[in-house]
């Protein structure tokens, strides 16, 4: 059985535990991965700390050549790490390759950081001193990123982190741990020199000792709100600086002058693409007025021409689940729905593929009559259901989500320009979505959303990141000839 390292000091390092990772698409164990506690953690610690005292005296040319070579290999390889990602994840090689495309995205907004830095002048603030300001890495971070987006969200992380004079720990998910590897093998093959990129594999011991570790200065997270305020809240008290991205329960609001072909077909990717396992997945479509009835009949034909199947074979649209607990667990939540007062329109559950009949497979379900009240509107399902809810007005769509706990992102389908000013000024969510499905931002937008998508105040990507694993100096400056010397007073110094 094949036993998948960690990577720390620019060598693969194996521990004497590990944990099985598994073929979603078969239900088999493919591999092993090494699991890690603190010792693994303090290794890698000490490795980044030690290259920090160099990597962060680089020049910007240095990173940026890095960054430059490492976004080629990344294009070069693109191909075989969407298959090593669909192996272990199950969603399919096309959508692996769609998320490896937007996490290069941050890497090219990382070969343009020569620019970002740039800090400020101000001359003559008073008679004979200029201010200046720049920023300067903060030494060694860490990021510990979920099994759904494997090469995207760390992406998102560790090129910003790196070209600003960092050195940086991944901790990923265990369930899917080998592009974390493959990234790290490509990084080094593009010039960046060891220890300043690290994979430490492992579950919550790992988790626990990156966040309780003083030489760590900062975490990045992306996860469930539950583990998302622990990371917060354990990491905060030891000093750190933390970003925290939580769960989302995003709507996609239809109104009766929409194309409703386009909306529905647009909704039905954005709901059972990655079988759902998105943070930015839609799984409420909000119906309004007499646009409901239309656009269920729609969605149901949509949603039983979904193709499921493996993610490496031709054709599939949509791969299985991550795990068979996630498997029983959408489906479980099938059927509670239907106990308490949904109509399953389309019935997901207990979908076997030929050939694929130990897989975590389920199809696409659709649920109408779906009310606040019920678990499959409250609870973030994270699998391929979408749940129907009827309002009578924009208004009272955008006080339903406004009302959820959840505002990470939401979209609306509209011909109207009126209304889509009104709605994306008046719903309290982060990212929004005028007749777009997933609106993920550009690598130059942050990404994050509101209320219990985003725990504390840092969201991730472009501008935002810099501003993370970066701190200001402002430096004030006097050279005087020896004739404008002058006495230093006691009050408080003021500009003339």
């Amino acid at each position: 059985m094949h036993l998948i390292p960690h990577w720390i000091d620019g060598a693969e390092t194996r521990g004497p535990d590990s944990a099985p990772v598994f073929a979603p698409a078969t239900g088999t164990e493919r591999a092993r991965v090494s699991v890690g506690g603190a010792t693994e953690v303090d290794a890698a610690v000490t490795a980044a700390a030690a290259a920090f005292e160099t990597w962060s005296e680089s020049s910007l040319t240095q990173r940026t050549q890095v960054m430059f070579a490492f976004r080629q290999l990344l294009v070069e390889h693109e191909e075989e790490l969407g298959r090593i990602i669909s192996a272990e994840h199950g969603k399919t090689v096309d959508d692996a390759r769609g998320e490896i495309t937007r996490g290069r995205e941050i890497v090219e907004f990382a070969c343009g950081l020569g620019d970002v830095l740039k800090g400020s002048f101000s001359d003559q603030v008073s008679r004979g001193v200029d201010v200046h300001s720049f920023r300067q890495p903060l030494g060694v971070v860490a990021g510990i990123t979920p099994f759904n987006f494997p090469a995207m969200v760390p992406l998102w992380m560790h090129p910003i982190a790196i070209a600003t004079g960092n050195t940086f720990i991944l901790k990923p998910s265990e369930r899917d741990p080998s592009a974390a590897n493959f990234v790290a093998a490509l990084y080094q093959r593009a010039g960046l020199p060891d220890g300043v990129f690290n994979v430490v594999h492992g579950g919550k011991d790992a988790v626990d000792a990156i966040l309780d570790h003083p030489g760590i200065e900062a975490v990045s997270f992306v996860g469930s709100t539950t583990i998302a305020r622990y990371v917060h809240e354990r990491a905060t008290s030891h000093g750190k600086r933390v970003q925290a991205l939580g769960g989302a329960k995003n709507h996609a609001v239809v109104l009766p002058d929409a194309d409703l072909e386009f909306a529905a077909d647009h909704i039905t990717a954005g709901a059972y693409g990655s079988a759902g396992e998105r943070c930015m997945a839609l799984s409420v479509a909000v119906a309004v007025g007499d646009a409901a009835d239309r656009l269920v009949a729609i969605l149901e034909g949509k949603a039983r021409e979904v193709t499921v199947g493996p993610g490496d074979r031709p054709g599939t649209d949509m791969g299985p689940l991550i795990t068979r607990a996630a498997q029983e667990r959408v489906e479980n939540a099938v059927t509670t729905a239907h106990t308490q007062g949904a109509t399953v329109v389309v019935d997901g559950r207990g979908l076997k593929v030929d050939g694929h009949e130990g897989g975590f497979f389920t199809g696409p379900s659709l649920l109408d009559h779906v009310t606040a009240e019920m678990d499959a509107y409250r609870e973030e399902l994270f699998g391929p259901v979408l749940a129907i809810v009827r309002a009578e007005t924009l208004a009272e769509a955008i006080d339903l989500i406004n009302a959820n706990p959840y505002g990470n992102g939401t979209a609306l389908f509209t011909a109207s320009g009126e209304a889509a000013r009104r709605f994306q000024r008046g719903v309290k969510v982060g990212m929004i979505g005028i007749n777009v499905p997933v609106p993920v931002p550009m690598s130059y937008y942050s990404f994050g959303g509101w209320k219990d998508s985003l725990i504390g105040d840092h969201p991730i990507h472009g501008a935002e990141g810099i501003r993370f694993y970066t701190r200001p100096k402002v430096v004030t400056t006097r050279w005087p000839r020896p004739a404008q010397l002058t006495v230093a007073g006691f009050d408080f110094p003021t500009s003339d």
